[in-house]
């Protein structure tokens, strides 16, 4: 193993030469305090950055045992960490110069959720940062002198801050992850409670712009439970939280435009990951497994069964295996909820602004105008209450402009100036039902589908798949967006799910539901980690965990996907 002054003088020697010889640093290198891996050098200065591991022992690090004993712990703990390096980098890192991505030093920009990520690993016998680094660069001429400070100087110093225990606070370390599993633990309370969300008393939901993620600091209404809906739930660190529990079956959020129920809708949205302390979300936890839908005007729909809402289309189109390049409003939301089933959801949340009307309802007067003969598509209002009752599946809807749902909710919640009202016997006096009323169940509701063999290309057949943002992956030829995932928050996610379809190609085998091939893939993520997706790269570079939904989310979006017929 090169040692610390050999690096140095290594990176020194090549001073002014070609870029190219920055291959020699390739390797481990032991800096005393911690251990340098150069698992990728960049090509040229414009290519992306290098990519790096700093290393420290498990002694050293001297993280405590009962923070990182279960998996929740590591991945608050590794989140923690994540942080910290990255606010010790901003501080001590120099600013970039020269030429394209020279100096710079990145782990991620983790956002206001606490995801499981790449960045920091905690393992038996070592804590790793996983780290990309711009190499400096004067046009195409190596800066050796200044890579050697950046290497051997100034990554060893962000580490001594951000990985070792002493030099954190530990207070502060150790609520960050007592907070993650009492919200971990509320989720997984939720179902036998017979919940869908809950939303804590004391919640800030509006966030600070439309563009930013940060909670509103000025003017924001703390959420308070209606007395009616008010849930308790006491944690394994001993607090007692108290909110309101969003019921399992169907649930309308009404109110005038501007209250707050679409926030409302938003945060329960966002509920299916924990949040950092002080986000003001920290209590809204919702069932892993709900799932946002809505209209997308021009995606891909390929073969899925829409039949339960949309049947005897003009030109003869079969709606059991469905097709288009360019989804209407009403067919893409159909496909949406249908490929939601698909992958497992417990729980839909819809909000009317986001919707095709034509698929959420359809009125007396347009049912007298237009025969019921005429009209293909069965409105989902009609549908819900039996997705409830025959498939479990609960619904969330936000809706203003129309009481049609009143009818078929099990609960009402009136949102006025961002404050909740339980307004569910007067919605039914309103709607003129004692109960809600039942419906129209369809003759049967899709099974999973199943992809056909090669349905996605096997990655030695082309490219990798490759991210773009938190909304585009590139496989083969063809863009998959993914713009319309409203619980696709991160880009790392998004690089994680190109990696997911890259192992999906070999899984997908013609035999077996979409959902198998996926749920496979979960388990070895659960065994392995995000590492999973890494193949025999040491560095996976970065990555934050998706939820299933997403990746099957993606599958579904790639034009060229073939099936087979979908199983009942």
């Amino acid at each position: 193993m090169p040692e610390h002054h050999d690096l140095t003088t290594l990176l020194e020697s090549v001073d002014g030469r070609g870029f190219g010889s920055y291959k020699r640093i390739a390797g481990s290198h032991d800096l005393g305090r911690c251990r340098l891996v150069v698992d990728h050098v960049q090509t040229d200065p414009f290519a992306p950055p290098s990519l790096v591991r700093v290393v420290i022992g498990r002694d050293a690090a001297g993280l405590p045992e009962d923070l990182v004993a279960d998996h929740a712990g590591r991945v608050a703990t590794a989140d923690f960490l994540t942080r910290a390096f990255a606010a010790a980098a901003t501080r001590l890192a120099p600013e970039p110069s020269g030429t394209g991505n020279g100096g710079i030093v990145s782990i991620g920009r983790p956002g206001q959720e606490v995801l499981e990520r790449t960045h920091v690993l905690i393992a038996p016998d070592r804590v790793e940062a996983r780290l990309a680094v711009g190499l400096p660069a004067s046009g195409r001429r190596v800066r050796g002198r200044q890579a050697a400070r950046l290497l051997t100087r100034v990554l060893p110093a962000i580490a001594e801050e951000a990985l070792r225990h002493e030099a954190l606070d530990p207070a502060v370390l150790r609520e960050h992850v007592i907070l993650h599993r009492d919200q971990l633990h509320l989720r997984e309370r939720l179902r036998e409670a017979g919940l869908v969300a809950f939303v804590g008393d004391g919640a800030i939901l509006p966030r600070r712009s439309g563009d930013s993620d940060l909670p509103m600091t000025r003017g924001a209404v703390p959420f308070e439970s209606p007395e009616s809906m008010r849930v308790e739930f006491g944690l394994p660190s001993g607090r007692t939280v108290t909110g309101m529990g969003v019921p399992e079956g169907v649930t309308a959020i009404v109110g005038g435009g501007y209250h707050g129920k679409s926030t409302l809708l938003r945060a329960i949205e966002r509920g299916t990951y924990p949040h950092l302390a002080g986000d003001g979300r920290e209590w809204v936890l919702t069932r892993e497994d709900a799932v946002a839908v809505r209209a997308e005007d021009g995606r891909a729909v390929t073969d899925v069964d829409i039949s339960a809402f949309i049947t005897n289309l003009p030109a003869g189109t079969d709606t059991r295996r469905f097709t288009t390049g360019n989804a209407s409003g009403s067919t893409s939301q159909a496909a949406g909820v249908v490929e939601a089933l698909g992958a497992g959801a417990s729980a839909l949340l819809i909000d009317e602004d986001t919707s095709a009307t034509n698929f959420m309802i359809r009125d007396e007067r347009m049912r007298e105008l237009v025969p019921a003969d005429k009209e293909p598509i069965t409105p989902f209002v009609e549908r819900v209450r039996s997705l409830h009752a025959d498939r479990g599946v609960s619904t969330i809807v936000v809706t203003g402009g129309s009481g049609a749902f009143l009818e078929v909710a099990d609960h009402v919640i009136a949102v006025d100036s961002y404050r909740p009202h339980d307004v569910t016997a007067r919605a039914h006096r309103v709607a003129g039902v004692a109960v809600p009323s039942g419906g129209t169940p369809p003759g049967a509701w899709p099974g999973g589908r199943v992809p056909a063999k090669g349905a996605l290309p096997p990655p030695g057949s082309r490219k990798p798949a490759k991210s773009r943002g938190r909304s585009e992956i590139r496989l083969g030829r063809e863009t998959i967006d993914l713009a319309a995932l409203e619980q696709l928050v991160d880009p790392e996610q998004t690089a994680a799910i190109a990696r997911a379809l890259d192992a999906l190609a070999d899984l997908l085998d013609g035999r077996h539901v979409l959902a198998a091939a996926v749920g496979e893939l979960t388990r070895r993520i659960d065994e392995q980690g995000l590492d999973a997706l890494a193949g025999r790269r040491s560095h996976p570079g970065h990555l934050a965990r998706p939820r299933p939904h997403e990746i099957h989310a993606a599958v579904n979006r790639y034009r060229s996907l073939g099936t087979l017929p979908q199983r009942r």
